[in-house]
């Protein structure tokens, strides 16, 4: 069995959508220049085939123009996995502090 793999910009994705919904635009403002518009689609694209996040599409409001936005949210296997790399990586900072 392979144990899932994820990146620093995954980890930091599912701690931004932990217990909340956003769009790929508000993930890249709350990062602070840390997540680029360019690789966060990408990068929520990849993480939804994973299994790690779902998205739905905005309920649209009456005489809205435009696209829908699309919101994203971690769902439970994303926050399992983003836990146990947070333990594995505290871990693994105190093993090399020793």
């Amino acid at each position: 069995m392979d144990f899932p793999r994820l990146s620093s910009k995954e980890a930091q994705i599912l701690e931004a959508l932990r217990g909340q919904e956003m769009f790929g635009l508000q993930l890249v403002q709350a990062s602070r220049g840390q997540l680029k518009r360019g690789t966060v689609y990408v990068t929520l694209g990849r993480m939804q085939e994973k299994g790690f996040v779902e998205s739905r599409l905005e309920d649209r409001q009456p005489g809205a123009i435009g696209l829908p936005r699309r919101l994203y949210r971690a769902n439970p296997f994303g926050v399992r996995v983003l836990d146990a790399w947070n333990t594995f990586r505290n871990t693994l900072a105190v093993v090399g502090a020793r």
